[in-house]
């Protein structure tokens, strides 16, 4: 399977919109996407009025962690190769290995009937981006053994997820090499706003160093993605919720929030060897 330059969310794309080519490659990206799911980070002024306007109860909420698994200086990252464990409330997990971005039509059709495959195109105020991923499920205790060291961390992925890994993982990485970074605390809530026909996601990621990112997002069908995207666009403005800010990404900001955690310890554990 090979990759496609996909356009990624920046400030300044944010600012202008997206322009009529990028449209033209949503709507080819589409054809080959199984769901869409747009997504709309709020800037950090704007979390508590928008919880307000979207009329969400804050103990609909639902408590999860979430562990990344990279090398020290983000290989995987930038390979556009994302491995990651969530625990959820009730003692369930999930995992999944996910590539982007890719190009739906070059995606071997073997891959695209594994009901564990999904292929999502994400489009945001200034940005879209498509990815393949291979899902799992496991339990959370599973995932405390594998983040503190006592199962290996290809463990926890199925055979298939670990195949994945592998064809697309850059040459020298092995999966039990990896570092975890993380966790991550986060609130996650379905939500179904009065005056919207569907379902949004609200996230509210918290990370150690008391930062947030609250995303809002819906998903739906490639063939309604523009009609959903119309209307999601006009019940967010009717809500009062600002959608021409610079777009912040959680995994992204998870990853290099760890990384930079990582390197202002690297001279004590020199000194610790001594």
């Amino acid at each position: 399977m090979t990759t496609a330059k996909t356009k990624v969310v920046s400030p300044a794309a944010s600012a202008r919109g997206l322009s009529p080519e990028d449209l033209k490659k949503i709507l080819r990206l589409a054809k080959g996407a199984k769901s869409i799911e747009l997504k709309l980070s709020v800037p950090a002024t704007g979390h508590r009025a928008t919880i307000a306007s979207v009329g969400l109860d804050p103990v609909e909420a639902q408590p999860r962690q979430v562990f990344f698994f990279d090398t020290a200086d983000l290989a995987l990252n930038r390979a556009g190769l994302i491995v990651r464990a969530r625990r959820i409330q009730g003692g369930r997990a999930d995992t999944v290995v996910k590539l982007r971005p890719v190009d739906p039509a070059l995606i071997d059709a073997e891959l695209k009937r594994s009901e564990a495959f999904k292929v999502e195109l994400d489009v945001m105020p200034g940005g879209f981006v498509c990815s393949a991923s291979y899902k799992g499920v496991c339990t959370g205790e599973e995932v405390l053994e594998v983040t503190t060291g006592v199962k290996s961390i290809r463990s926890l992925f199925s055979k298939e997820q670990r195949a994945f890994f592998d064809a697309h993982a850059p040459a020298g990485i092995d999966m039990n090499s990896l570092l975890v970074l993380g966790p991550t605390f986060l609130l996650k809530a379905k939500h179904q706003p009065k005056q919207f026909p569907r379902g949004i996601t609200v996230e509210m990621w918290l990370y150690p160093d008391g930062s947030r990112i609250l995303e809002l997002s819906t998903k739906c069908l490639p063939s309604e993605a523009f009609q959903t995207g119309a209307e999601f666009k006009a019940y967010l403005a009717d809500a009062g919720i600002e959608i021409s800010a610079a777009q912040e990404t959680k995994t992204k900001t998870a990853l290099e929030f760890f990384k930079a955690d990582l390197d202002s310890v690297k001279p004590v554990s020199k000194v610790a060897k001594k």
